[in-house]
Parts: structure tokens; sequence; C-alpha cells
């Protein structure tokens, strides 16, 4: 779902280029046949990040909620040719759908499916991440950061999802267990004085993140 108004969203769409091409026909399926499309990365979403993992080359990536893979596929546009991608979807149905995309990709062999609870996973796979991207359950952000900023490189970045959260946390009065978890973490995020951040309103907020 996009906060930003529909018209801005089309027009940036229009003048924006970086989403790979390939990927229309899994993102427009996935638009046409999923009861919950509207957690899929958009178009110019996908772009951004592809252009940011073209821009740091990563070797190692960490997505916490894979979703049906369109925004994981995006991101493995920059991955070194020996670089690895990890990927954590905790619905079995979304994961195989994901899976299915992964096998047919040319990276194949690099792209690496996790089903579970993030939680639990992400210390078993025991690696340092160049770029992790947070989009999962809104309850567990504030876990998921603290787990990752440990393990993240020292010119990673960790970019997280749904920051402004259908502009319900723009309210005087945050109602909605997610939304006021989207709050509880953001609050959390400006407050770490480790990390430094910027917010940006691209469809439903992002927020990109270092170590200091």
């Amino acid at each position: 779902m996009d906060f930003i108004n529909p018209l801005a969203n089309d027009y940036t769409q229009a003048y924006s280029n970086a989403t790979p091409s390939y990927l229309k026909s899994l993102f427009e399926d996935t638009l046409a046949t999923h009861e919950h499309c509207h957690l899929q990365s958009s178009w110019t979403q996908g772009g951004f990040l592809s252009f940011i993992s073209k821009m740091l080359a990563p070797s190692h990536i960490l997505e916490i909620g894979s979703f049906t893979g369109f925004s994981a596929l995006c991101l493995a546009e920059g991955l070194t040719k020996k670089g690895e991608l990890h990927t954590i979807e905790l619905r079995e149905e979304d994961a195989k759908k994901a899976k299915a995309a992964f096998d047919i990709n040319p990276r194949s062999k690099q792209l690496h499916m996790h089903v579970g609870d993030a939680k639990e996973i992400i210390p078993t796979l025991d690696k340092k991440w160049d770029l992790i991207f947070i989009d999962a359950d809104k309850t567990s952000y504030i876990d998921y950061y603290n787990m990752a900023v440990p393990l993240l490189n020292d010119k990673g970045i960790i970019i997280v999802d749904n920051v402004l959260f259908h502009g319900e946390v723009l309210e005087d009065a945050v109602k909605g267990k997610s939304a006021k978890a989207i709050q509880a973490f953001n609050e959390h995020v400006f407050s770490d004085q480790n990390t430094e951040q910027v917010m940006l309103t691209i469809r439903d907020g992002l927020t990109l993140i270092r170590k200091k």
C-alpha cells in the first residue's frame, strides 16, 4: 500500500528505470493473484533496492521477509560474483513461490531461502552482512534491528520498510498494534547513539541506517 499521493507515485515510476525488467511478470502475477499483494514492494521501490545494491556491490545480503521474491531479486542485482543473498520467510506458500522464481534466475546458486522464524534463523547463519532489508512482521522490528546492527559490516546498510505505516504514525494518537510497533521502532532507532539514519518518503516509508 502506498502512502504518497498516487499521482506522485505514477510520475516517479514513469521517470525511473532501475527496476530489472525481467521481474515484471513475477511482480504483476503477485498483484493479480495474491490476496495480500499490498505487501509486495512497489515497482519503483524495487528499482531503489536494485540501485542501492549495485552501489554497494555487497558480498552478503540478508532479507527478513521474502514474500514472493520480488524484492530479493531486486537486491540480488548488485551481488558480487561469489556473493550470497539469504532471505527468510515465515509463510511456506510465499517461500515456495519465491523459491520457484529463484530457481530460474541466473543467480540461483547465490540465493538461499530459509523458511521459519527469522529470530531463530538469523543466529544460525553466522555471517556479517553488507546489506540488510527488514520487511516482515512489524511487532518484531525492534528485535530484528537489535539483532541486525551487531551483524552489519562497518560500511553496511540496513534498509527498513513501512516506517510510515500507511500514514498511521502521523496521527495525534497512534492506534493499532502494528502502527504502535512502528512508532516505537522509529523512536528506538532515532535514539540509538551507535547508528545514524535517514527516513525517506518512498512508497510507505523507508529508513536507511548505518553504523557511526
